[in-house]
């Protein structure tokens, strides 16, 4: 009798075939707008970084004057800058608004407590963010991401011309922009652990979930 009981959904959890959910539909719509927006700052940044690639440390810097250290790059002194530094800026805020979308998305919803949280204790589901991907995640939307917004002002002589606290707290310009290259660094090298988890994960199945919201079981 006990073997003819028929709990709904059961058969098909275990074929595989009844995907659970997973993202909702701001969250996936965020990470794609992020991550279209994350290519142009990267091909723009590379540009403007072939233009000058040398780093100085304080208010000011440029051909002549001591380094902090150079990049093994081509120097291409006025090539494209132009174009690049159009780009990162029209990249850069739509990265900030979406990346404000996504956060206060995040509050109100309790993403961030419920996915991204440790947990104080217990075991965690197949489901969920490992300990070490929460950290990540955190650390990036909640530090990585503000320095680099922040730098990012304050090389912007306009912005910084309203708000001089932007750059004097950094120690100049020129200290902005070394510490939004690392910054922008570091944020590569996440980008590149997180597709090579993804892949890692299965690559279809979990780019199909970020696209459809659901994980199949």
């Amino acid at each position: 009798m006990a073997d003819s009981v028929y709990i709904p959904g059961l058969a098909a959890g275990r074929t595989g075939f009844a995907p659970a959910p997973r993202h909702s539909a701001l969250v996936r719509a965020t990470h794609w707008v992020n991550a279209l927006s994350f290519l142009g700052l990267l091909v723009s940044g590379i540009g403007i970084l072939l233009a000058h690639p040398r780093f100085y440390w304080g208010e000011t810097g440029g051909i002549g004057t001591p380094s902090l250290f150079d990049l093994p790059l081509p120097f291409l002194l006025g090539g494209p800058s132009g174009w690049g530094r159009y780009l990162h800026f029209e990249s850069a805020w739509v990265c900030v608004l979406n990346g404000l979308l996504y956060v206060s998305s995040g509050f109100a919803s309790r993403h961030f407590r419920h996915d991204l949280v440790p947990p104080a204790k217990g075991p965690q589901d197949d489901s969920a963010y490992t300990l070490v991907q929460r950290l990540a995640y955190l650390a990036v939307v909640f530090v990585l991401f503000p320095l680099l917004v922040w730098t990012g002002l304050a090389m912007s002589p306009a912005i910084t011309s309203v708000f001089p606290a932007l750059v004097t707290t950094l120690g100049g310009h020129q200290c902005a922009r070394t510490i939004h290259f690392f910054a922008a660094i570091t944020s590569v090298g996440f980008v590149l652990v997180h597709i090579a988890m993804v892949w890692r994960a299965g690559f279809r199945r979990r780019v199909r979930a970020m696209i459809t919201g659901r994980l199949a079981v």
